[in-house]
């Protein structure tokens, strides 16, 4: 990651910490045309595996965060970047 993702997440890392009881799933996307579905799903889980050891490095439990990994399945921009949604349990 680098220190413009770092800086959006601490953010998330604070209000982690201060709500314990809050969880976060991570949705990751990648650009791709739809022959290449496999490669941008590859790519978006990527960039969610590093968000999640990113969060888990900043004293994030892992039963906190659900990552999905969903390719090139949406036509928002950017393209490429993973949402952090907070939920209650």
């Amino acid at each position: 990651l680098n220190d413009a993702a770092k800086q959006a997440l601490a953010g998330v890392v604070q209000k982690l910490q201060a709500q314990p009881n809050t969880r976060v799933q991570l949705l990751a996307y990648a650009s791709g045309t739809t022959d290449q579905a496999s490669k941008a799903r590859r790519t978006s889980l990527s960039r969610a595996l590093a968000v999640r050891t990113y969060l888990l490095a900043q004293g994030v439990q892992s039963t906190r965060i659900d990552v999905r990994a969903l390719g090139n399945t949406t036509d928002e921009q950017p393209v490429d970047r993973v949402d952090a949604i907070y939920a209650k349990p």
